[in-house]
């Protein structure tokens, strides 16, 4: 199981991965592996603001369909267009072209609350 140390994760299986004041979203390897065969993604529009552990968009898989919840908050500065053609490059690449959005922290404060790699580790088991 892939748990880069250097990203911080939610309860709900979401990373985010800092740099600056712009924060990349996404699933976590554990997640896309419990989906299955990952069939289409909702994301929120560019310039619609995200609340921390709030939903911004869904996921639909083969086998279910789950909420995406946020990280942290701000306003969306992009979203990853590639996923609406192929959404199983977040199958193949949860960590790298498989992000779903970048926002602007509004708050970086709250990266405070969410899990280090050893942390989500323990809640996946």
């Amino acid at each position: 199981m892939n748990v880069p140390d250097d990203l911080k994760y939610t309860r709900e299986h979401e990373w985010v991965k800092v740099d600056g004041n712009t924060a990349t979203v996404g699933i976590t390897d554990w997640a896309q592996g419990e989906l299955g065969d990952i069939v289409f993604v909702e994301l929120p529009d560019i310039g619609a603001e995200v609340a921390q552990m709030e939903t911004f968009g869904t996921i639909e898989a083969v086998k279910a369909v789950s909420e995406l919840y946020a990280p942290i908050s701000g306003k969306v500065l992009e979203i990853n267009a590639a996923l609406d053609d192929d959404p199983m490059v977040i199958n193949r690449d949860p960590y790298g072209d498989g992000w779903m959005i970048k926002v602007e922290l509004s708050d970086p404060g709250q990266l405070e609350q969410l899990l280090d790699a050893g942390g989500y580790k323990e809640i996946i088991g």
